[in-house]
């Protein structure tokens, strides 16, 4: 039965995936659909909690403080959500579970750093997840564009409007010019005239 679980955990897996411990300052890339859009979220802050690191279910607890409150998201390492993390630094701590990080402010929540490889922990290879952000960034770049090209269209159709304004009253200026000057001759035919030798 065992081996069934594991053969099922294998399948959905990532290859390789970041050594996060308890302590270590991280970027959390997430895909986040909203609707039929999808984005990428990064999610900073510090590890408090780090579990079950072999398993499917490994998951990891991450405390930020937003404008003075703050806020805490828990992840699955395995889930295919989670497209990148990035170690930005290590810390010293005795513990696993950095409850007391909760009740410090300010300054007092700083930690010792920890010396270590930050190109050797952050380079995993995941292609899945690196395509996946690929597309998505794309899928925005080709959004942008559209719009890019309808804020385009739309500019032009008002200058093609404005001209065309333009143009009338051009018109009719003209028009009430030819009027006024025809009136005048009719007023006064012998102005018309030319005189007689």
């Amino acid at each position: 039965m065992s081996s069934v679980i594991k053969q099922v955990e294998a399948k959905y897996k990532k290859k390789a995936v970041v050594d996060v411990r308890s302590g270590d300052s991280v970027n959390v890339h997430q895909k986040i659909v909203e609707g039929g859009k999808e984005r990428v979220q990064i999610f900073k802050g510090l590890v408090i909690l780090a579990k079950r690191k072999n398993s499917l279910t490994s998951s990891f607890t991450v405390r930020h403080i937003a404008s003075g409150v703050g806020v805490e998201k828990s992840f699955l390492i395995h889930s295919p959500s989670i497209l990148k993390i990035e170690v930005t630094k290590r810390s010293k701590v005795r513990r696993n579970y950095l409850t007391y990080m909760r009740n410090l402010t300010g300054k007092s929540t700083r930690l010792s750093g920890v010396d270590f490889d930050k190109t050797a922990i952050n380079t995993v290879e995941d292609q899945i997840a690196e395509a996946e952000e690929a597309k998505i960034h794309e899928a925005q770049a080709e959004a942008h564009e559209a719009e890019e090209a309808a804020k385009a269209k739309d500019e032009e159709k008002q200058e093609l409007k404005v001209e065309e304004a333009i143009a009338g009253r051009k018109d009719k200026a003209e028009a009430s010019q030819e009027k006024s000057s025809h009136k005048g001759a009719l007023k006064n035919p012998e102005a018309k005239k030319s005189p007689k030798k």
